[in-house]
């Protein structure tokens, strides 16, 4: 006998949930299924990015100083395209763009949410086949309905996200969100084009055996972060050292590779960057809103990431994030120093 399996797909699941969120009237999941189309059209692009002229550099340099790279232009071009056609979205606020984005049409001024998002983490990783990804986050808005959305509609602390999540382009694509209570997983099933629920309640080990930082910076590194270091390559058989150092350079993936398995993602202030590199508003709020949800933590060393009220749309800050032991244990090294 067959046996048969019951698939759940993304937008079955969304509307399952809806009943925890009875003033969206269906607006949340609406805006979040058509983050799953624009993640769909992005990883065709994807790819195919080795046979189409999607590869390499544009030759010029975004807003944070970096190359821009055609997939990258693709991307965003792909997810403002698809929260304007919502019609739940009035605005969005994207790494690659300087300012935000308002959608002025009747139906959109109206809408009742704003999103940010990184539209390709981990960009530079493109050209050698390596895991990229998207993040995003969904806030309600603060400026008044019917009328265009305005910026600090985008500076709101973490703790007011509805929702968060990213997709990873890798061997397979996935999306993982959270609207507060719990993280699911839904892996691409490229035969029915459709995101089938594969991670129903992801939880993070507490503790982990995973530290994924860049250390060929080691040398500008916090003292603190340093010892904490030396404590990951330490033999310890009672606490399991040391430890396996993973690092790919991509959020997306370091993060999610270690919210399954255990483990900690670093990306420290240095001497180049003093106030950080990694984006407060596009990257640590979304992720550190599913690293809490799983069980997990994000701070900056010093404050957890969600109590921060972001200065400016495109504000870095020094980021640690993943299991939670893991991350206490950083932060009594940074502590000490």
């Amino acid at each position: 006998m067959i046996k048969s399996y019951k698939i759940t797909t993304l937008n079955e699941y969304i509307i399952r949930r809806q009943a925890e969120y009875p003033y969206a009237k269906g607006e949340l999941t609406r805006l979040l299924y058509n983050v799953g189309v624009a993640a769909k059209i992005v990883t065709k692009k994807v790819n195919k990015a080795g046979l189409v002229d999607i590869l390499g550099n544009m030759g010029n340099v975004n807003v944070q100083g970096e190359d821009v790279m055609k997939l990258d232009v693709f991307a965003n071009e792909t997810f403002i395209s698809s929260m304007r056609a919502s019609g739940e979205c009035c605005g969005i606020a994207s790494e690659e763009n300087q300012g935000i984005i308002t959608f002025d049409d009747g139906l959109s001024r109206d809408a009742n949410y704003i999103m940010s998002m990184d539209p390709l983490d981990g960009s530079s990783n493109i050209d050698v086949n390596v895991s990229i990804g998207t993040i995003f986050s969904i806030y309600r808005r603060l400026s008044s309905r019917g009328s265009k959305a305005e910026e600090k509609d985008f500076l709101q602390p973490g703790r007011k996200q509805v929702a968060a999540g990213y997709i990873i382009y890798g061997s397979s694509t996935m999306l993982v969100y959270t609207t507060g209570n719990g993280v699911a997983g839904f892996t691409l099933d490229p035969s029915i084009g459709e995101f089938c629920l594969s991670n129903p309640d992801i939880k993070t080990p507490a503790a982990g055996k995973i530290y994924s930082i860049n250390e060929g910076n080691y040398i500008h590194f916090p003292q603190g972060v340093k010892n904490y270091i030396k404590y990951c390559q330490e033999i310890d058989s009672q606490s399991k050292r040391p430890y396996t150092s993973r690092y790919i350079g991509s959020l997306v993936a370091d993060f999610h590779r270690n919210l399954l398995k255990g483990g900690i993602f670093i990306y420290p202030q240095t001497r180049k960057s003093p106030t950080g590199k990694l984006r407060l508003i596009y990257e640590c709020n979304p992720i550190g809103f599913i690293a809490e949800q799983a069980g997990g933590m994000a701070t900056t060393g010093e404050q957890n990431v969600l109590d921060l009220v972001p200065g400016d749309l495109h504000q870095r800050i020094p980021f640690y994030t993943g299991s939670k032991n893991m991350v206490e244990k950083v932060k009594e090294f940074l502590e000490k120093e």
